[in-house]
């Protein structure tokens, strides 16, 4: 597998140099969330607002409405939570072309409940005109940045830092409201996004080589949520499917895709996998991956319990040269 290091620090760097527009604001958490090479290159058009998020809001909003391209950076859950407010009143209601990049999302940092993102895409898809963005690899979070600046209004993007798997080739951007197709199968579909896609590709080989077929979808656009596309590939097959994510089951990816399929009538079982209205607390994320049910065996136990089939002996990294082994082998970064 190969592992990207902090390929936002890069591409921001290298995106933003014609680009005069864009200034970069952090809260304390400039090379925690890589906005520190920006800052070493254009130092100009940086600034340190210190540990004050909801003030910060306030300053991209007035950026915007100069004209500038405000990239906020900090945790997603100082965005969401802290500065709710402001970001549903300052950005969002006027429409700005303000993007908010939200690190550590969900359980990838080990820093407890105060750091967990679990609930920031319910919060954000509740906001109008909101864009809702979660790069899955490092081949997103190197496109991600072009299909932000397609946006006329607000983005938030659920972004990963560090050593970052490329899942996808370099040549295979992230489309806005597309769906990426993984493989097809009338068994079973597996519906997943942000990092829990790594581990929903090694379940879908343990399935396949255990002679079933599979479908699985990739979802980098969660708001708006590619209902006609999602609907497009569902359709022609009965199996149950199983979404996977990185958040809670209440308002993210299960959800939205439990209110598409509803909407449209497609009469077929959906497990939700993620955290079940529950905190999570600190630890490494493959281990409170493997406690919540949404790492490869879990996806595989899921998907058992639903066809019949025990995997319980079976070998998620039996041929890692076909697919990446479902792992984390970026040492855990501090806060």
């Amino acid at each position: 597998m190969i592992m990207v290091p902090r390929p936002h620090a890069h591409n921001l760097v290298a995106w933003a140099k014609d680009r005069p527009d864009v200034v970069v604001l952090s809260a304390d958490l400039t090379a925690s969330c890589e906005a520190d090479l920006f800052r070493d290159a254009y130092p100009d058009r940086f600034f340190s607002m210190g540990m004050a998020e909801q003030n910060m809001i306030g300053v991209a909003a007035g950026l915007a409405r100069e004209g500038y391209t405000p990239c906020v950076h900090t945790f997603a859950v100082f965005i969401t939570r802290r500065a709710f407010d402001q970001v549903a009143m300052a950005i969002a209601y006027p429409n700005l072309r303000v993007r908010l990049f939200g690190f550590l999302p969900g359980i990838t940092t080990p820093g407890g409940v105060t750091h967990q993102a679990i609930d920031d895409i319910a919060l954000m898809r509740a906001i109008p005109n909101m864009h809702i963005i979660e790069v899955g690899d490092a081949t997103e979070v190197e496109s991600a940045l072009d299909v932000a600046d397609a946006i006329d209004g607000p983005v938030y993007l659920r972004m990963l830092r560090g050593e970052v798997p490329r899942l996808f080739p370099p040549h295979h951007p992230l489309q806005a409201n597309g769906v990426r197709d993984l493989g097809d199968g009338d068994d079973i579909t597996l519906v997943s996004s942000g990092i829990c896609t790594q581990e929903a590709m090694a379940a879908a080989k343990v399935m396949r080589a255990a002679g079933l077929t599979v479908q699985h979808l990739h979802v980098s656009t969660l708001k708006p949520f590619p209902a006609d596309i999602l609907c497009a590939a569902l359709r022609p097959h009965r199996g149950p499917v199983l979404s996977i994510e990185n958040h809670s089951i209440i308002g993210g990816l299960g959800s939205a895709l439990a209110e598409v399929m509803a909407e449209a009538a497609l009469a077929r079982p959906l497990v939700r996998l993620g955290l079940r209205d529950t905190y999570a607390h600190g630890a490494s994320t493959p281990y409170l991956m493997a406690k919540l049910g949404i790492d490869t065996a879990g996806i595989l136990a899921a998907a058992g319990a639903r066809l019949g089939v025990d995997f319980s002996d079976a070998n998620p990294c039996c041929d890692t040269d076909a697919v990446p082994a479902a792992s984390f082998d970026a040492k855990p970064e501090a806060l």
